[in-house]
């Protein structure tokens, strides 16, 4: 219960953190990415205190067995860069170009009723269940996981 009570917490203030810091709102994206048109830095500020707060929660619980609740930690410890991983990222960040969305943020947006998120989402999760389909047949043809 405790767990959930927490993840409950969390996503509600991550949520409330997008909405009011506008990274919900796909205009105000897009308006961060045109770096050569109508330029909007504002989400750059939004986005240094992120990355700020992320490099910090990372290297505390880095050095931790267990989470303030108890749970193992469970890091990434990948570090290397393939073919993957780089066409991934190119295909979320061209994802965010286009919608000016990413998967968080649509989905605050999605729950403020948000017309375009639907279609955001929807695509989203279809995109999610053709890599899962993709992964098992590789999966089983004996390719690389």
């Amino acid at each position: 219960m405790k767990y959930n009570l927490s993840a409950l917490f969390a996503g509600v203030l991550f949520g409330l953190g997008l909405l009011l810091s506008g990274m919900a709102n796909p205009e105000k994206v897009l308006g961060f990415l045109d770096i050569a048109g109508a330029w909007d830095p504002s989400l750059a500020l939004v986005m240094a205190g992120a990355i700020g707060v992320g490099v910090i929660a990372f290297a505390l619980a880095g050095k931790q067995q267990r989470s303030a609740l108890g749970a193992e930690m469970k890091l990434p410890r990948a570090r290397h860069i393939d073919r993957r991983l780089v066409i991934g990222g190119l295909l979320f960040g061209a994802g965010w170009g286009i919608a000016g969305f990413c998967p968080g943020p649509a989905l605050v947006a999605l729950g403020a009723g948000e017309g375009k998120a639907f279609i955001f989402v929807a695509a989203m999760v279809a995109g999610m269940g053709l890599f899962e389909v993709i992964e098992r047949s590789r999966q089983s043809a004996g390719g690389k996981a």
